[in-house]
This record gives structure tokens, C-alpha cells and sequence, in this order.
């Protein structure tokens, strides 16, 4: 069966997304374009999907994939709150390339592997992988390659690394980027507020990747809570 959709041609587009969508309700892995490098997809709520993506990639469980959101409000459901530090970064970057980990809501019936009761968000900057979450809901995806080898920044070399263990690829074409997206720890803030009602945060951020937004961009946001770095 055709498993490599061409999404710059309409039809192809379509039936590419119809058939992901499918694939993914049925807990099977696609993959998708997104603006930083192709990410390999699964149902974050289904822990066999889960496992079948870490499995894909050679990953354990020690190393739980993050989940792509479609705005503010899909993030706000699945964490157990939002720091004003993290509102402020998400209305600066999201969509975009970056990554933030926080404390997950308690409540989700899901598994996406040894997670400490976090979970790593990300809003994408890719038309085609927000229209996707628009009609799944939250995805756990994690870059398209075998543990160890370079992100795939095309269709093709996710197709390489990955072949039969994905139902569908979607291409779109070159990522724009071409960099993973940068990860910062945000589960050490506290927020306290005052009787005038003013918020006092503690704590800081740390910086667990630097990908492709510069941290001299995040520190404009939240100066100082940011942990100091080696550039």
C-alpha cells in the first residue's frame, strides 16, 4: 500500500490526513511534518500506541516522548497547573519550537512511559500537524529516527529509519527548521500570590535542551527565573 503521501498535491493531502487519523484512533504510529524535524506519532492516551512508538525508535521507558498540542487551552487539561511564567512563554513562542515540561494533571488515564507525573508540551508552527491534533487531540511524538541517529528532516529519511513500523507518512516537504525544538523544565516553579492579589513566582527554569529557540530569546520573557547557562 502507498504509505508516503505527497501533501503539497490536494488529493494526496487528503487522503493522507484522512488515513492518519485513522491509523492513530486504531493506535497505530504516522508520521508527520512539523517545524522543527518530522515527528514519529502515536495516541498519547493509548499506552500500546506509546509503546509501539518507543519501541519504533529503540527507546525504553525511561525516555517518555513529549505530546503536541494544538493551543493554551489543550495544555491547560493536561497539567496540574500553569505558572504565570509558562503562560507568558507559551503566548510569546507557541506555536513554535518550544518544548516545556510541567507537573501533568493527576487525573489523565494515560502512560507515556517513567514520566515522574510530568509531561512535556508543545504547540507546533506546521499547518498540517496542527490540523491533525485539531481532529485527534494531543499526540505523543517524538522526532522520526532510531534512537542515536540524526532527526529525519524529510519524509524519505523518516521512511528510511522507520519503514514498515509507521501506517503513514505524510510529507511536507523539507523541515523548516531543521533543529529540534528547546526544552525547558519548568515543574520547580511556584507560584504565591499577594493580598493585592500580585503573583510572586519561585524557583527556576532549567534548560534541559538548547534546540532551535536561542535562550537568549527566553530570558527576554522571564529573565531571571531562567538558570543561568553557559551562553
Amino acid at each position: 500500500m502507498q504509505r508516503i503521501f505527497d501533501c503539497s498535491v490536494d488529493t494526496d493531502l487528503l487522503t493522507g490526513m484522512r488515513l492518519a487519523k485513522v491509523s492513530l484512533g486504531r493506535n497505530e504510529l504516522a508520521v508527520i511534518p512539523t517545524d522543527t524535524v518530522y515527528g514519529l506519532a502515536a495516541n498519547a492516551f493509548s499506552p500500546d500506541a506509546v509503546q509501539k512508538l518507543l519501541s519504533a525508535k529503540g527507546r525504553d521507558r525511561q525516555s517518555p516522548p513529549p505530546v503536541l498540542i494544538a493551543n493554551l487551552n489543550m495544555a491547560r487539561a493536561l497539567v496540574e497547573s500553569l505558572p504565570e511564567a509558562a503562560v507568558k512563554l507559551a503566548e510569546t513562542f507557541w506555536p513554535g519550537a518550544l518544548t516545556m515540561i510541567l507537573k501533568s494533571q493527576p487525573s489523565l488515564d494515560w502512560d507515556l512511559g517513567e514520566t515522574k507525573q510530568t509531561v512535556a508540551l508543545r504547540v507546533p508552527d506546521h499547518k498540517i500537524a496542527l490540523a491533525l491534533i485539531e481532529e485527534t487531540g494531543p499526540l505523543a511524538v517524538s522526532s522520526a529516527n532510531l534512537t542515536g541517529e540524526p532527526a529525519a528532516t524529510t519524509a524519505k529519511q523518516a521512511f528510511d529509519y522507520l519503514a514498515d513500523s509507521v501506517e503513514v507518512y505524510l510529507d511536507g516537504g523539507p523541515s523548516p527548521k531543521g533543529e529540534a525544538s528547546t526544552i525547558l523544565d519548568l515543574t520547580g516553579l511556584v507560584d504565591a500570590y499577594d493580598d493585592k492579589g500580585e503573583v510572586r513566582t519561585t524557583g527556576k527554569v532549567k534548560v534541559i535542551r538548547q534546540g532551535a529557540l536561542s535562550i537568549s530569546k527566553i530570558r527576554t520573557v522571564i529573565g531571571d527565573l531562567l538558570e543561568s547557562t553557559d551562553n
